[in-house]
């Protein structure tokens, strides 16, 4: 008999929204910027421009709102 698997679409954008923050930070760290300096400037006051444009950076941080963005850091930290 065939199972059924649950997918729960919130915990599906928390991982893509951790992918994205590690592909992020990868990008920062190749261009020389300290990543988690130029993420706190971005959560804090919304300035994309902390945020490289290199590899598209900029683009795909901004695909999800920063509650978001803090909710799934914070998750992530607190294992949920």
């Amino acid at each position: 008999m065939d199972k059924t698997t649950i997918f729960s679409v919130q915990e599906m954008r928390q991982e893509l929204i951790l992918l994205t923050i590690s592909e992020v930070v990868d990008a920062l760290k190749f261009k020389g910027y300290n990543p988690t300096s130029q993420l706190v400037g971005y959560l804090i006051t919304g300035d994309d421009k902390y945020i490289t444009t290199f590899n598209n950076s900029r683009r795909k941080i901004t695909m999800f709102n920063r509650d978001e963005i803090l909710m799934a850091i914070i998750n992530n930290y607190l294992g949920k």
